[in-house]
């Protein structure tokens, strides 16, 4: 139903065009979007093709295989004075520091993420009776198959929480490169199909607007007792970097 009506509507247009007297013609301008087509008649120039065009948006995708992943480790401790608290809390994550240092991890990888202090009161909720402390640091495993020997280490020297692991690719320039020719292609497509429907032809692109980018994966969660001694093997798999393009194309003269 749409392209009859878009057909009947360039056949209007060109009408008035050709109704218009020598002085000022019309031509017709086509601009498109996801959710359909618009027709309208823009007053022409002598050899140029301005405000008359066909807007559509091409997509484009490529697979990429994360070589990194990222893992969060955590520790709590108690103590009676906050000081104590936050001391022992600071003692036990350098035993993790440490342990994910000597697992291969360099200190550039090494990221602390929090750290926290909140009182612990009785029952009746005034009276404190304690302090607890938590941090979390964040490790970059840029080995997977050294992963597991990472999270044992952690664990081993005392991480309570573990997260992880947030998979992605350690550069991703040249599938998005390859994304953004598959959206260009796709737009191409697109704008020569709407222009066949209205019978124009297609010109050379006037402008194009760039976005889209890399989609990061799923970040899954185990706890201390599910990450003990042996820690599954971590597949990678892969995943998508995507780009969208929003490109205008010009009507040829004479079409």
């Amino acid at each position: 139903m749409k392209l009859v009506m878009l057909s009947v509507l360039a056949a209007a247009a060109l009408a008035v065009a050709g109704c218009g007297g020598g002085e000022a013609g019309s031509k017709v301008a086509l601009s498109g979007s996801s959710g359909g087509a618009m027709l309208a008649a823009a007053p022409a120039q002598s050899g140029a093709v301005a405000g008359n065009g066909i807007t559509v948006v091409g997509t484009g995708t490529a697979d990429v295989v994360p070589d990194i992943a990222d893992w969060s480790f955590g520790v709590h401790s108690q103590a009676a004075t906050a000081s104590d608290a936050l001391s022992a809390n600071a003692s036990a994550m350098k035993n993790v520091i440490d342990a994910l240092r000597n697992a291969g991890i360099s200190k550039d990888d090494l990221r602390t993420d929090q750290v926290s202090l909140y009182p612990e009161t009785a029952d009746n909720g005034r009276t404190v009776t304690g302090y607890s402390a938590s941090s979390t640091v964040t490790a970059t495993v840029r080995d997977l198959g050294n992963a597991g020997r990472v999270v044992d280490a952690a664990v081993g020297a005392g991480a309570t929480d573990v997260y992880g692991p947030n998979l992605r690719p350690s550069d991703t320039d040249a599938q998005y490169r390859e994304a953004v020719d598959q959206a260009f292609d796709d737009a191409r497509a697109r704008a020569e199909a709407i222009a066949s429907k209205a019978g124009v032809s297609l010109g050379d692109p006037v402008a194009i607007v760039e976005g889209g980018g890399y989609v990061p994966g799923p970040v899954m969660a185990y706890d201390r007792a599910t990450a003990g001694a042996e820690v599954a093997p971590v597949e990678p798999g892969t995943q998508q970097v995507s780009a969208s393009l929003t490109v205008t194309f010009a009507i040829a003269s004479g079409a």
